[in-house]
């Protein structure tokens, strides 16, 4: 079992920058791929980021790539989100997913509670 807590989220400019962390919890978290997805209001959930057990690999989704960047650090058992450049468009409740190595949120086994980020004019 891997338990999510997701922290960082807030209000902030556009152009403004902000850091997600994902805490993870359970022997497992080192060993499984990780992913960033992201909802806003009205919309479906669409992937963000994706980052593979060691960090050695990382995957993005084509509208954040350049801004947005994803790492992990395991003896902290935390996997980060650097948000750079923030869009309006990048208004949305945050989500850490653990255990699946794609863009399909269904691959993904775990689920954090999400965080929301709110980008303002």
């Amino acid at each position: 079992q891997v338990r999510l807590v997701e922290s960082g989220g807030g209000l902030v400019q556009a152009g403004g920058d902000l850091r997600l962390s994902c805490a993870g919890s359970g022997r497992a978290f080192g060993l499984l791929s990780m992913g960033w997805f992201r909802q806003a209001p009205g919309k479906e959930r669409e992937f963000v980021a994706g980052i593979s057990w060691n960090g050695g690999t990382t995957w993005y989704a084509d509208s954040v790539k350049g801004r947005f960047t994803i790492s992990r650090d395991n003896d902290k058992n935390t996997v980060y989100l650097q948000l750079n450049n923030l869009k309006l468009d990048d208004t949305a409740v945050y989500y850490c997913a653990a255990g699946g190595a794609s863009m399909r949120g269904d691959d993904y086994r775990y689920w954090g509670q999400g965080t929301q980020v709110t980008v303002s004019s």
